[in-house]
């Protein structure tokens, strides 16, 4: 772990966070020298942050092995630059295994997954997350989706927990992410709990999230398109709408509609963006499948009409 605590490295973001792509080999298994390189770019180009293993990662995928292996592949070549996230998922117990064993292999917090399948009510969540948070010394943002849906009295009490720092939400009810930015406001003052917004292309909402006081924002497109991701950062923080405004029309829409052409192509997409810009990253594992051959197409026709978008920035 760093010295310096997570959430103050992270308060004010230099550049969006980094969710990169687990490499495998043409035989399957992770090829850590590729991911070591696809982590490096990412943090050379200007990352604030890297979580490894998670959802873009393929998480879901990896054996406890891989998993430690590749977060401490991240660690090291990351060198303390910048922070480094890993996973935490499943039921309470593997959970807690998985962010054992992301502590020892150097990462500086946890991002905790939904659990498995069930559908828990919210004082088994609270329990969940809390019995993860209480076994490392690893600060932890817990993840808000799909089975893992928080009232706000409950994010208070999240606010509450020791080691627990933040709360990403990859469920996009803004009406329930107001009303739980209100509520910790109010029930934990002194608090300096992060919010994240981590929708599948952040960027498409991070307009209406930056109105709620939410700044920081995963971006899967930085894993195969920084500068466009970079630029779009960059625009937000100096309030630069016109630039936004183009980027979010000619660039970040048109992807947001050719993801939704393919089930689970919020990883499989990317992956494949990846290897269009010169990293073999491999395909996705089962049962994830690859995109089509056509999307594949207009993905990499729509990477040189978003460079072509900052080629005209840069001539005016």
């Amino acid at each position: 772990m760093t010295s310096a605590p997570l959430a103050a490295r992270l308060t004010v973001p230099s550049g969006p966070l980094f969710f990169p792509v687990t490499a495998y080999a043409p035989g399957g298994e992770v090829d850590l020298d590729v991911y070591r390189t696809h982590v490096r770019r990412g943090v050379d180009a200007g990352a604030a942050a890297v979580f490894a293993c998670c959802g873009t990662g393929e998480f879901h995928a990896l054996t406890p092995e891989e998993f430690e292996a590749c977060v401490r592949t991240a660690v090291e070549e990351t060198a303390g630059r910048v922070p480094v996230l890993a996973g935490a998922g499943y039921g309470t117990a593997l959970a807690v295994r998985y962010a054992r064993v992301a502590e020892e292999a150097g990462a500086d917090g946890l991002l905790a997954m939904p659990p498995y399948l069930v559908v828990a009510g919210q004082e088994g969540l609270l329990r969940h997350y809390r019995e993860v948070a209480a076994a490392t010394a690893l600060p932890v943002v817990v993840y808000q989706r799909d089975n893992a849906v928080f009232t706000p009295e409950t994010v208070v009490e999240l606010a509450r927990t020791d080691g627990i720092v933040g709360l990403k939400d990859g469920l996009g009810d803004l009406d329930l992410m107001q009303r739980i930015v209100s509520a910790v406001r109010t029930e934990v003052p002194d608090g300096d709990f992060l919010y994240f917004n981590g929708l599948p292309t952040a960027e498409q909402t991070q307009l209406a999230y930056r109105a709620l006081g939410v700044t920081l924002y995963s971006s899967a497109v930085f894993c195969f398109a920084p500068e466009i991701a970079l630029a779009f950062h960059r625009a937000l923080r100096e309030d630069d709408t016109a630039t936004v405004h183009r980027l979010l029309d000619g660039f970040y829409r048109p992807f947001v509609e050719l993801r939704a052409q393919g089930r689970g192509y919020a990883v499989a997409l990317v992956k494949a963006g990846v290897r269009l810009r010169g990293l073999d990253v491999g395909e996705v594992r089962t049962p994830l499948q690859e995109p089509a051959e056509e999307h594949v197409k207009q993905l990499a026709q729509l990477i040189e009409r978003g460079q072509a978008l900052l080629d005209e920035e840069g001539d005016k």
